[in-house]
């Protein structure tokens, strides 16, 4: 810390000097931030596993009363499920259906994916996290191997996508007369209610996968139609304690089934259908 200080302190265009304290500002007081949410999480784990306050704080040398404080103080938990950020969430793009190829057409991204990222946006704020999004070119190329990354992007818009989700061996999505997701454990297909009966719901799946240069993982998204993206963040928004104290940010994949209001396109109710699959022993 000091040493970074003195880099600071060392840079002789003052324009160039302020510009670089503020920068270290912001990173420091983005640990600040993490380190209050590991201090939360110790607290609430010590507390689960039978410590009373009393103990606690004898420990710690603190008053009980400090102890409560420090319990709720910081952002919760579960906030390390999306890393310590800015997360970037990426949005599969496609051309305006309404222009050929020799029109230049723009790339748009559809009305359930920008849903999607604002209530992720909104759900990451109340943890003090910030979060931007960006458009996948409609090529499918997207670089996986960032850090605090959150990727809304179905296989059959990304090659890239699809080559990493071959290796899930617990689900996998398929395609015959129409896209599906399979367990391959239970042998069970879940196909999406728009297929079958014309019914508002879908399936969507939700994982940490590994990035492609082994050095971390990415929180993945997707569902068989793009609403069913929209029902795995409704999910999160409902769950994500739970389902940060069964996988911390450890590999995992499950699907989420969801049912939504096909007039607003908002999501009215999201259930998990499968297992918690660890990818990891």
């Amino acid at each position: 810390m000091h040493e970074e200080l003195e880099r600071v302190a060392g840079i002789t265009p003052p324009v160039d000097r302020a510009k670089a304290a503020i920068d270290l500002m912001a990173d420091y007081q983005g640990r600040v931030v993490e380190l209050s949410r590991i201090r939360r999480e110790a607290i609430e784990e010590a507390s689960a596993s039978g410590m009373t306050q009393a103990e606690i704080a004898a420990l710690l040398g603190v008053s009980r009363g400090r102890v409560g404080q420090l319990a709720a103080a910081g952002p919760p938990p579960e906030r390390a499920f999306f890393g310590v950020g800015p997360v970037t969430i990426p949005v599969a793009g496609k051309y305006e259906a309404s222009k050929t190829p020799d029109q230049n057409p723009s790339e748009v991204v559809t009305r359930e994916d920008l849903k999607n990222f604002e209530h992720l946006r909104k759900l990451m704020a109340g943890m003090k996290l910030e979060a931007d999004y960006e458009v996948i070119p409609p090529t499918g190329i997207v670089n996986l191997n960032r850090e605090h990354l959150v990727v809304i992007c179905g296989p059959r818009l990304s090659p890239i996508i699809a080559q990493v989700l071959e290796g899930d061996d617990f689900l996998r999505f398929r395609k015959d007369t129409a896209w599906h997701l399979v367990d391959l454990k239970t042998d069970t297909e879940f196909r999406s209610p728009l297929d079958t009966d014309g019914t508002a719901g879908d399936v969507g799946y939700l994982a940490r996968l590994p990035r492609l240069d082994g050095k971390g993982t990415f929180l993945y998204i997707a569902g068989i139609h793009a609403i069913g993206a929209n029902g795995v963040v409704h999910y999160l928004e409902n769950h994500l304690a739970d389902l940060y104290r069964e996988v911390k940010t450890r590999r995992f994949s499950t699907l989420i089934s969801c049912r939504y209001d096909p007039d607003t396109l908002d999501v009215l109710e999201s259930t998990r259908v499968t297992p918690i699959y660890r990818h990891e022993a």
